[in-house]
């Protein structure tokens, strides 16, 4: 049985307080049910909410319990396929309203920290860094996209002097500096959005488990204590979708990632990390990195594909932190921990509708911090009867895995293998 339990995380231990949610009971009726509180499920109800709405959200186990309070805590935009590969797969008509969304999650994110007073220990600043003189040109490509289409806070430098005035290792031939970017505590954000929708007049229930939704002009979620009657339906489960909706599990694909935090650093932080960015390298299978409030390192990388818990997961990260910071080798290590996210067959998000009243969305395929930010709204805008930026991304395929749930595992993890192949040998 899954705990309902928050993971072992920095994160968990350094959350702010918190109530509990007591579970559902009984039935109550209400304007829309919202099944999730992650970022994408709270950030709909919270755009709801301040529309006036009456929103019921429905959790499994706690607020943020899932990806949303578990990931990197980086601000990173656009989605998991950018807007270059998007416009060459589909078309421009299909990648141009992508595009012109692209930078809108990272605002929307601080809106809400800024409207709420959200304690998350936010940041602004991030970093892509590149291994190798390939990889070093992807970012010049990498600049001139996100130039194209807005963002005018990119620097580019290959000079080691200037590197080192963000990242102090060896590792990198080139960054890409984003001042747009930044880093936050990703479990108090979910808590914060939480209880601002909670101020809004919403409701929302924790270790309410959604059993089954029942069709109709008026839709009726199950819980195994009660069950909620709305005009309107909101999936928001992501990788913890269960056989909740066999439809979306079935195009979709929850993948694990590693992440690990080091004791409190004190001065040595800021001699790794002087500026005080988030830094994600720009490999297939990526590394990521950064700070927190009380100046640890957290680092992330490696990608489980099934989303199989990983014993011993410092075993796996802490390597890769030593490669790229040897000052942390004797350095002792407080926290590791795992989480899924969603992956799609086209690494790009599912969003749509089950009926004319049960809207989804899903598979954010490593891009969900600021991407469930720009959903919630634009789902919440659908429900209010303005569907323009929602249609937008339910024009984007649906592709169910080849050969099933069976073969999603191992074809995958094979393509991965070949990409990451690739990224040692530099090619």
């Amino acid at each position: 049985m899954t705990s309902t339990s928050h993971a072992q995380s920095y994160y968990a231990a350094s959350a702010n307080p918190a109530p509990s949610r007591p579970p559902l009971l009984g039935e109550t009726v209400c304007d829309v049910c919202v099944v999730g509180a992650g970022y994408t499920g709270l950030n709909t109800a919270l755009h709801l909410t301040e529309a006036g709405y009456k929103v019921v959200v429905l959790e499994q186990a706690r607020v943020g319990w899932g990806a949303s309070g578990r990931n990197g805590g980086q601000i990173v935009h656009s989605y998991s396929r950018d807007i270059d590969v998007i416009e060459s797969s589909y078309g421009k008509e299909v990648a141009r309203p992508l595009a012109e969304m692209m930078f809108e999650g990272a605002a929307l994110l601080r809106a809400n920290v800024a409207k709420y007073d959200i304690q998350c220990d936010l940041k602004d600043g991030g970093v892509y860094a590149a291994m190798t003189s390939k990889k070093a040109g992807q970012l010049e490509e990498h600049k001139a996209l996100w130039e194209k289409w807005g963002n005018r806070h990119l620097t580019l430098t290959d000079d080691p002097r200037e590197i080192g005035k963000f990242v102090q290792s060896d590792r990198y031939r080139a960054i890409l500096v984003d001042a747009s970017g930044g880093h936050f505590h990703p479990l108090n954000l979910a808590l914060g959005e939480a209880a601002a929708v909670e101020r809004n007049g919403g409701v929302i229930h924790e270790l309410s488990a959604v059993t089954r939704i029942e069709r109709g002009a008026e839709p009726v979620v199950h819980t195994a204590g009660g069950q909620v009657r709305a005009r309107f339906v909101v999936v928001a489960c992501n990788a913890y979708i269960g056989d909740l909706e066999p439809k979306l599990a079935s195009r979709s694909m929850p993948c694990g990632t590693q992440v690990l935090a080091t004791e409190p650093l004190g001065g040595l932080a800021d001699q790794l990390l002087p500026a005080d960015c988030c830094v994600e390298d720009n490999n297939y299978l990526l590394d990521y990195f950064r700070l927190s409030g009380d100046k640890r390192m957290i680092y992330g990388g490696g990608v489980i594909y099934g989303a199989r818990d990983l014993a011993h997961i410092a075993s796996v990260i802490a390597p890769k932190m030593w490669r790229t910071f040897p000052q942390l080798k004797d350095v002792k290590i407080d926290y590791a921990w795992t989480g899924n996210f969603s992956l799609t067959l086209s690494r790009l998000p599912e969003v749509g509708k089950l009926s004319d009243n049960i809207f989804y969305s899903q598979g954010c395929s490593g891009h969900g911090v600021t991407f469930t930010h720009l959903i919630g709204r634009l789902m919440a805008d659908a429900i209010r009867g303005q569907a323009e930026g929602f249609a937008a991304f339910e024009r984007l395929p649906h592709l169910p895995f080849p050969g099933g749930r069976s073969l999603r595992v191992p074809l995958t993890a094979l393509g991965a293998y070949w990409y990451s192949l690739r990224d040692r040998l530099g090619v």
